[in-house]
C-alpha cells in the first residue's frame, strides 16, 4: 500500500510511530509498565542511556501524555514518572512485543 505524505499525517500507525520511535523510548516505557521510578532508578535500569538522551525522551513522551511527571515539593526536589492512562492501555503491546523477543531470542 502506497501511503501520499497526506496520508501518512492521518495514519494512525505513523503517527504512534511518531510517538514511541526511537532507540529509547519503548525501553522506557517497559520499565515504568511495572512501577513508578525515579530519574535515578530509571538511568539504572537502562544500560547505555544517557542522562541527557533518557531526559529528551521523557520530556518527549510527557509531551505526547505517555508519563506523567510528578514534582516533589522536597528540598532536595524529588521526581517520579509513572505511565499515563494512555500508556498503560499501550501495557498490552510492550507485554506481546516482550514475549515475541523472548520466543525470538530462546529460537
Amino acid at each position: 500500500m502506497t501511503h501520499r505524505l497526506s496520508d501518512e499525517l492521518i495514519c494512525p500507525v505513523y503517527r504512534l510511530q511518531n510517538i514511541i520511535g526511537g532507540k529509547w523510548k519503548i525501553i522506557i516505557l517497559y520499565e515504568l509498565s511495572t512501577q513508578t521510578r525515579r530519574f535515578n532508578e530509571l538511568q539504572r535500569s537502562i544500560p547505555g542511556i544517557s542522562k541527557g538522551i533518557l531526559t529528551q525522551q521523557l520530556r518527549e513522551l510527557e509531551a505526547d501524555h505517555m508519563i506523567h511527571r510528578e514534582v516533589y515539593k522536597e528540598v532536595p526536589p524529588k521526581v517520579e514518572y509513572s505511565l499515563t492512562t494512555l500508556a498503560q492501555s499501550f501495557n498490552p503491546i510492550i507485554q506481546s512485543m516482550d514475549q515475541w523477543g523472548k520466543e525470538y531470542l530462546g529460537s
